[in-house]
């Protein structure tokens, strides 16, 4: 985890006439002022426990609704954010998915990240 000398990511979203795309994009394909968003997925990876190691991330748009720090019960707004789900595999050939719900970290609030998720499956 943390090391990825070569990927391909692969973005699959509805564009405007309603038809699936599907995407691909290699690491040299990712443009440099998306680069800081990359790593901060790749970082969020690198707090996955060994013996795991992650072989497919999805990463979804999700949106969250704000709270007031004064009363937890009122909300204030929403949010937009980045969820991964990971599917990983150990040295005996075990699989595992890891969510959010497993790796708060897998929870990008970083607007950056929104930018870099919307940049690859909106249509330009």
């Amino acid at each position: 985890p943390g090391v990825w000398e070569e990927f391909t990511m692969t973005a699959v979203y509805r564009d405007a006439e309603g038809y699936i795309r599907t995407d691909r994009y290699t690491q040299d394909e990712i443009p440099a002022d998306q680069a800081p968003a990359m790593a901060a997925v790749v970082a969020a990876l690198v707090g996955l426990a060994e013996p795991w190691q992650a072989s497919q991330v999805w990463a979804h748009l999700m949106t969250a609704t704000i709270y007031s720090e004064d009363d937890p019960y009122t909300p204030t707004g929403q949010r937009d954010e980045v969820a991964l789900d990971v599917e990983a595999i150990n040295p005996q050939g075990g699989r595992r998915m890891f969510t959010a719900y497993d790796y708060p970290a897998f929870i990008i609030t970083d607007p950056a990240a929104v930018v870099f998720f919307n940049y690859f499956t909106k249509e330009n």
